[in-house]
C-alpha cells in the first residue's frame, strides 16, 4: 500500500535536510571553505533537471541552469536523460565561472549519487568546476 504524499514529502525533505547538514559539518571542519566554496544543489524530475550554484550565507543563487533553457533546449532530445544532466553541469560550470566561482560543494539532495544526478556532477567537472 503507498504511503500519503505528506508521508512521502516529509521523508525526501528529512533525506535533504540531513545531506545539507553534513555538507555544512564538513564545510565548518576545513578552515574558511564555507565563505569560498557555494554549494551546487540538484532538484530532478520525471522530465527535466535542474541546477544551481547558491551562496548560502547571503543567500544568493550565483549560477543556475537547467533542460528548460532555450540554448540547451533546442540541441537536447529530451530533458531526462544522463546526457541532458551532463550538457546541464557543462552549462552551470561556465555560467559559474564567468560568475567567480571555481570551487564548489556538490548537494545530491535526497537523489542518490547515481545516473543522472552523477552525469550533472562530472559534466561539471568536465566544465571547470572542483568538487
Amino acid at each position: 500500500m503507498a504511503k500519503p504524499a505528506s508521508v512521502k514529502t516529509t521523508q525526501s525533505q528529512r533525506r535533504s535536510f540531513r545531506t545539507r547538514n553534513k555538507l555544512r559539518r564538513v564545510n565548518i571542519d576545513r578552515v574558511g571553505t564555507r565563505e569560498t566554496r557555494p554549494r551546487l544543489s540538484v532538484y530532478r524530475s520525471g522530465k527535466q533537471i535542474y541546477a544551481q550554484v547558491i551562496d548560502d550565507l547571503k543567500g544568493v543563487t550565483l549560477a543556475a541552469a537547467s533542460t528548460m533553457d532555450k540554448d540547451l533546449k533546442e540541441k537536447l532530445k529530451t530533458g531526462a536523460d544522463k546526457a541532458a544532466a551532463a550538457e546541464v553541469g557543462k552549462l552551470l560550470a561556465t555560467r559559474a565561472k564567468k560568475a567567480g566561482v571555481t570551487k564548489i560543494v556538490f548537494d545530491r539532495g535526497r537523489y542518490i549519487y547515481h545516473g543522472r544526478v552523477k552525469a550533472l556532477a562530472d559534466g561539471a567537472r568536465e566544465g571547470g568546476l572542483e568538487f
